[in-house]
């Protein structure tokens, strides 16, 4: 069987954890950023957890992570 290999948009958007979870970023974080109150835009910095939904098939893009 041919290597799994991942798909290099899936890695550029997620990371995955020491425990296995996978994190992704807010959208919205650039467009018309400069009207967005500072509070707002902080919590667009951090990264937060992929739908459960979404998990598996994020498994599949990243089969080595």
């Amino acid at each position: 069987m041919p290597k799994l290999k991942t798909h290099k948009g899936a890695k550029g958007r997620f990371h995955v954890t020491g425990s296995g979870k996978i994190l992704r970023a807010k959208c919205g974080k650039s467009h018309f950023r400069r009207r967005k109150a500072p509070r707002t835009k902080r919590l667009y910095d951090r990264m937060i957890p992929t739908s459960s939904a979404d998990v598996p098939r994020l498994r599949r893009l990243m089969p080595n992570s």
